[in-house]
């Protein structure tokens, strides 16, 4: 997709099929990062080849480490060691990226600079350096933002009781304790996000968890590992609520990561009366996988609050198209993260929404729906934010007329391929220039 390009979506198509969706954003991040630390060849399959990991991918390669490529989706690493870089390590749109980086940086003899896009730069870290610091970490950024400059220093292990569940702070200090002196302990205040405990664990890093309290014993000796990286619910999130808001709609997933600190989606989606069928077939990198069916179902309103946002909290930008075809009130709390991702996806999605008809009540929190409620199409913005552009394709493919969707080239960010995929299940949607 050139940089100008747009979706153009008509509905009125119902989806059907079987259909793979891309390897799982966290668990690629992990992986390369992950690999470059371990001592030996990490044989990494079924990675997923989009912006926000290929950026991670580059910055591996900036400190050194040899990687290559077989494939879009196969990967050889030849880590071990870290080596300076040459200049500043561009993370681009990766929140994880610089994030993990940030908590593997803290550990190295050499001097980093960590940057990215202007919107990278506006996305909040006082949330890792406070920890980090914690930890004897020498690293500073503009105003608690990007860039991150991170020197050299003697770290400790300490215990962290994060005030918010957040995998990304969590395994910044996690990664970090690899170099510290004597153990460090994170203690969540709820579940988050898994990946980094078992992937590190599977690399032989000795980690105690009792999903609350993480302990994990320094090390300089990670084992190389061949992995596969599972489909990513959050991508599969998209073709979910297609499937059950356009009529005649019967589509399967096969191969998505059923990890249950993700899968809180699928039990929002099952309480508003979606017809869905999950059956677990196999373990993929330590992760639990399986298909997923969905038919077009009636959905009802439902109320979503407390520990199952931070399972799913990419997934609120799509749940609030489920919300709007689905009879009576929807409430959503305690999703305030949704402010600090790639934009503030709340009130973007409310704005959207709004020229497509939709009547939603922001919340400092979360929002409220009443519906069921038609939309029409229009032209709406993708705000260079991959969940905002997907979601707002995925609403116009139950609306009333053709809708285009600006700003439509960073799916690709998580998901390259977005319109393609749902065009090969029936949807008429296709990449085109944007109109003058």
């Amino acid at each position: 997709m050139a940089a100008s390009d747009c979706f153009q979506v008509v509905p009125g198509h119902p989806l059907s099929g079987t259909t793979t969706v891309p390897g799982d954003k966290s668990i690629s991040h992990r992986a390369v990062m992950f690999g470059a630390l371990a001592k030996g060849v990490t044989h990494v399959r079924g990675w997923l080849a989009a912006g926000d990991t290929e950026a991670s991918l580059a910055s591996i390669q900036a400190l050194g480490v040899a990687v290559e490529r077989h494939s879009r989706s196969e990967l050889t690493i030849h880590g071990g060691q870290l080596h300076p870089p040459q200049g500043v390590l561009n993370l681009v749109n990766a929140g994880t990226g610089i994030r993990l980086l940030a908590g593997i940086m803290c550990g190295q003899p050499f001097e980093s600079v960590l940057d990215g896009s202007e919107q990278l730069r506006r996305r909040p870290m006082k949330r890792i350096i406070a920890p980090l610091r914690d930890m004897g970490a020498e690293i500073s950024g503009v105003n608690d933002r990007a860039p991150l400059t991170v020197k050299p220093a003697a770290l400790r292990g300490i215990r962290y009781e994060m005030p918010v569940a957040s995998a990304q702070v969590k395994s910044a200090v996690l990664l970090a304790g690899l170099f510290a002196q004597g153990q460090t302990t994170v203690v969540q205040p709820g579940p988050a996000r898994d990946h980094t405990e078992r992937m590190l664990s599977a690399m032989g890093v000795s980690i105690q968890s009792d999903g609350r309290e993480i302990i994990l014993t320094p090390t300089a000796d990670l084992k190389a590992v061949d992995l596969t990286v599972p489909g990513d619910i959050s991508s599969a999130a998209f073709l979910l609520v297609a499937g059950l808001i356009v009529p005649g709609s019967d589509i399967s997933l096969t191969g998505v990561n059923l990890n249950a600190t993700r899968t809180g989606i699928l039990d929002v989606l099952t309480t508003m009366g979606a017809n869905l069928q999950v059956q677990e077939t196999g373990l993929e990198a330590g992760e639990p996988v399986g298909t997923i069916r969905v038919r077009h179902s009636a959905l009802k309103g439902t109320e979503v609050g407390g520990s199952v946002v931070v399972e799913m909290i990419d997934e609120f930008p799509i749940l609030m198209v489920a919300a709007l075809a689905a009879e009576g009130r929807t409430v959503v709390r305690d999703a305030q993260e949704l402010r600090v991702k790639e934009t503030d996806r709340i009130a973007v999605m409310v704005k959207e929404l709004a020229k497509m008809g939709a009547n939603i009540a922001e919340t400092p929190d979360g929002f409220v729906i009443d519906g069921t409620q038609q939309l029409h199409g229009a032209t709406v913005d993708g705000h260079d934010d991959h969940r905002i552009a997907m979601s707002l394709s995925v609403a116009g493919m139950a609306a009333l007329g053709e809708t285009t969707v600006l700003d439509a080239r960073c799916a690709g960010d998580s998901f390259p391929g977005f319109a393609e995929t749902m065009s090969a299940l029936g949807a008429n949607i296709h990449v085109a220039p944007v109109p003058a």
